[in-house]
C-alpha cells in the first residue's frame, strides 16, 4: 500500500506542476506583446527620459547637499524652521 501512495502522490505533484507550467505558458505575452510592451515603455520616449534625468539630477544634488549639512531638517530645526 506504502509504494501505491508513492506513486499516486508523485503522480498528483507531477500532475499539478504540468498545469501550472501550462498555466504559466498561456499567460505568458508572446514575442510581438514584448516588443510593443517595450515601445510603450516611458524610456522609450527620448523627451521623458531627458525629464527624468533632470529630475533624478535635481534629487542627486539635493541629497548631496543633505549629506554635507549638519541641521536636522526632518525635524524642523534647521533653517527652514527660522524663516517662517
Amino acid at each position: 500500500m506504502s509504494g501505491l501512495r508513492t506513486v499516486l502522490v508523485s503522480t498528483g505533484f507531477v500532475g499539478v506542476v504540468g498545469i501550472g507550467y501550462g498555466m504559466w505558458s498561456v499567460i505568458t505575452p508572446g514575442e510581438e506583446r514584448k516588443r510593443e510592451m517595450l515601445k510603450n515603455l516611458p524610456e522609450a520616449n527620448p523627451l521623458r527620459m531627458e525629464e527624468t534625468r533632470k529630475r533624478n539630477a535635481l534629487m542627486m544634488q539635493v541629497l548631496k547637499e543633505a549629506a554635507e549639512t549638519d541641521d536636522n531638517i526632518a525635524r524642523g530645526l534647521g533653517p527652514m524652521r527660522s524663516q517662517k
